[in-house]
């Protein structure tokens, strides 16, 4: 296959599968529906998910259709790949591993840039964009668990600090450590 099909191919399903964990995690935290970048995300995301959410359940605000609808599309990227390849067989479904795998690196991505654009709007000031409000929405239950911990010094709030470097171990240490155990269902 053409290096440059695969290029286009894989950062397409990329950036569909991060629009539909974005999407899952608005409707996780239950961000703003009103904002309209939420709107736009969800606009996006609805040919992925509308058939996927007649047939599975929401449980609360975890909504299995989108998580369910990302792991697909990272896991066909992985199929065609491996159909240009020669390579298909009854193995196909190990790769559900491998797109679940990616999409907790994604996750972790999310997060982590998440965290800095928040510290940076805490210096400059959070400006009035739709953009901004909903990343605060999204990143601060996951930085309020090391706010809980971790008081602020003085006028220093150092949890922000505490929560990328929790994100830089985890995609460091333990990340690795997954990717060991699903690497032999590949081979």
């Amino acid at each position: 296959m053409n290096e440059t099909l695969v290029f286009i191919l894989k950062y397409t399903t990329d950036i569909i599968a991060t629009l539909l964990l974005i999407r899952f995690l608005l409707q996780l935290v239950q961000a703003d529906f009103y904002n309209p970048v939420s709107q736009g995300i969800v606009k996006i995301c609805s040919p992925f998910t509308a058939p996927l959410e007649k047939l599975i359940p929401s449980f609360g605000r975890f909504n299995m259709a989108v998580l369910t609808a990302a792991i697909l599309i990272k896991w066909s990227f992985f199929v065609i790949i491996a159909a240009a390849n020669g390579l298909l067989s009854t193995e196909i479904f190990a790769f559900i591993a491998l797109a679940a795998f990616e999409l907790l690196r994604t996750l972790i991505t999310i997060y982590f840039y998440g965290v800095f654009i928040l510290v940076i709007f805490s210096w400059i000031g959070t400006p009035p964009h739709p953009a901004a409000r909903l990343i605060n929405q999204v990143i601060m239950p996951y930085t309020d668990i090391f706010r809980r911990i971790i008081p602020p010094l003085g006028m220093i709030d150092i949890s922000p600090m505490v929560a990328i470097f929790t994100l830089m171990i985890i995609r460091a240490q333990v990340l690795p450590i997954i990717a060991m155990q699903i690497r032999p269902l590949l081979m």
